[in-house]
């Protein structure tokens, strides 16, 4: 009798501990799976743009094949498109919103260090969250990094409350910073970007405001991280950010949001730059997340394989140096007292990307009578991209060249008289 009993207490210790172990062990096991997942996910993508990549190398005229609805390759240095679809178009934006949100946020708050205590409204919104709790107290800038990681819309209405007083206060903050800035196809009515027909954007507006907005250290800071420890109500909680580029370590992305609603489709803006060319690409109403992420990498592909950097402010100074040496001096100033010492003017364009030859071509006046004011056009530098003109820079008169008087004649006269 004892012995059987030792026996089925020996059977519930060991059933006791293999349940216990499958307990702690569980998680993890599930965690590595769901990483497993995500590197497998990003593998495949990455191999099937790489063999896209490869047809393309064919044909170097040949553009890559995109699901999405509209995108855009916008240019940082030169603030324009230089490549798209339907970029002009006014669409949904869904939680790319997030990037005017944490704009107007860090604008309108001197200490991200405040704490703020959130209210049943905030916990209770739908969608994507962060998971907090009415009555939860979180700072500012934890809040922020659940906003632009976790896509967390309660942290949205959160930090709209706290620093607009309101959700449709702080829609106005975030209407008057799209007006300053000069967008004129955007407006909020969230700072989720939940589905509403009166929150909309456009891919070439949006990439403009996340440029203005990755200008401010701290945002740039935040939409770069991959992972980060928060605290709600002191206790520590580790957070990951949704962005699948920015987590496949895909070369150059530094940024920035993923975004989906049923409206919006699947979207997503990153920043990526390479070899001194700085670029960002939106894709909106794409059908999946690997179709976005596809997308992404393509026009990034692309972007590098067909287009350089051209730094026209080198360019041009360099060739007037190089003219200017030849010519200054071929340059007759009648009746003057001295030569002419030339410059050239403001230079607008310092930069752009382009696939096209640049070329430069320079006119000028070979003959002036004196006086000539300091200022006066003598001639323009053509700044060409391919067959298009991109620029026309003034060449000028630096310094002042006076007529001649009846001393300087008689001055001349007397050097001839003595050789």
């Amino acid at each position: 009798m004892n012995f059987m009993l030792r026996f089925i207490k020996c059977k519930i210790l060991i059933c006791s501990l293999l349940i216990l172990s499958f307990i702690v062990k569980a998680p993890i096991s599930i965690a590595n799976t769901e990483d497993d997942e995500e590197v497998i996910f990003y593998q495949n993508i990455l191999q099937e743009i790489e063999s896209e990549n490869n047809i393309l190398a064919s044909n170097e005229n040949e553009k890559p094949t995109i699901n999405s609805r509209r995108y855009i390759i916008y240019d940082r240095n030169s603030k324009t498109s230089i490549y798209g679809k339907d970029e002009n178009k006014q669409t949904a934006m869904a939680s790319t919103t997030k990037i005017m949100t944490a704009t107007v946020v860090l604008e309108n708050c001197k200490d991200l260090n405040e704490m703020v205590t959130i209210s049943s409204k905030a916990a209770g919104t739908g969608g994507s969250t962060l998971g907090i709790n009415s009555n939860d107290k979180i700072s500012v800038i934890d809040l922020l990094y659940g906003l632009m990681l976790r896509s967390g819309n309660d942290t949205a209405v959160a930090l709209a409350e706290y620093i607009g007083g309101s959700v449709e206060g702080f829609a106005k903050l975030m209407n008057n910073k799209a007006k300053e800035i000069g967008l004129k196809n955007t407006n909020f009515v969230t700072p989720h970007g939940l589905d509403d027909p009166n929150h909309y954007t456009t891919a070439y507006e949006l990439a403009y405001f996340t440029d203005y907005a990755l200008k401010n250290e701290k945002f740039a800071e935040i939409v770069k991280t991959q992972y980060k420890t928060i605290s709600i109500n002191g206790i520590p909680r580790e957070i990951k950010n949704t962005n699948e580029l920015l987590l496949s370590n895909v070369e150059g992305v530094y940024g920035v949001k993923t975004g989906f609603t049923n409206n919006a489709g699947r979207c997503l803006v990153t920043s990526v730059k390479r070899n001194n060319m700085d670029l960002i690409i939106v894709v909106l109403g794409a059908d999946t997340r690997k179709d976005r992420a596809k997308d992404s990498i393509k026009l990034i592909n692309y972007a590098y394989k067909k287009y350089r950097l051209e730094n026209i402010e080198d360019c041009v100074n360099k060739e007037f140096e190089n003219w200017k040496q030849i010519n200054e001096n071929r340059i007759y100033i009648n009746k003057g007292r001295c030569g002419i010492e030339l410059e050239i003017g403001e230079i607008e364009t310092k930069k752009i990307i382009t696939d096209k030859e640049l070329n430069l071509e320079i006119n000028a006046l070979n003959y002036l009578e004196a006086p000539v004011e300091k200022g006066f056009k003598v001639g323009s530098i053509l700044v060409k991209n391919g067959e298009e003109l991109l620029e026309e820079i003034d060449i000028i008169v630096s310094k002042t060249v006076e007529k001649r008087n009846i001393l300087d004649y008689f001055y001349i006269f007397s050097k001839l008289l003595i050789s």
